[in-house]
């Protein structure tokens, strides 16, 4: 609330009083508020470095809990991500897995088709050969007349390996007995 004060030792005189009470109101209650206003500044200067640094504290302090938080969302998204990514890792190997297995019974069939006996032909031939191997030596000898069936896959290959060297072997020979002869 503004209120009138007069100052002491200015006279006033009545023609400017009656002539316009209104404008010398106003000037008192400019001049209130602009002392009011120096008032303001001289309290904010002396307390205006504490102030400050009051609002330099707290703007530190919140600061701080924003970056807390920031990092706190920054590792839940990177715990997500690393999450994600374990879980993409996994499905891939296991569908790396099932291409590789299917790779190697195709590869498997076509090999078979071609007469190569598979790892599993060759290991039950090793142990008719051990079988066959025990059993001549506790006859002493003897021819054993029973024998376990073959499997289909390996007497082919025999076969086949068979035929072709001893096609090839009589061929080179034949020319070198007809040197010899002669």
């Amino acid at each position: 609330m503004v209120t009138k004060t007069r100052k002491s030792g200015t006279a006033s005189t009545g023609a400017t009083a009656s002539a316009s009470p209104l404008s010398g109101a106003i000037k008192d209650s400019a001049q209130q508020i602009w002392l009011a206003g120096l008032g303001a500044f001289s309290k904010a200067q002396a307390e205006g470095g504490k102030a400050f640094e009051t609002l330099v504290k707290e703007g530190l302090s919140i600061q701080r809990k924003t970056q807390a938080v920031a990092e706190e969302r920054l590792n839940e998204a990177t715990q997500r991500m690393t999450n994600m990514a374990s879980d993409i890792g996994s499905k891939a190997a296991g569908q790396w897995d099932k291409l590789e297995n299917i790779f190697e019974d195709r590869v498997a069939k076509a090999l078979n088709k071609l007469g190569v006996p598979s790892a599993r032909d060759i290991e039950a031939l090793i142990e008719r050969i051990d079988a066959l191997s025990a059993a001549v030596a506790s006859e002493g000898g003897k021819t054993v007349k029973a024998a376990a069936p073959r499997k289909a896959a390996a007497p082919k290959a025999a076969a086949k390996t068979a035929t072709k060297t001893a096609a090839a072997k009589p061929a080179r020979k034949a020319p070198a007995r007809a040197k010899k002869a002669a």
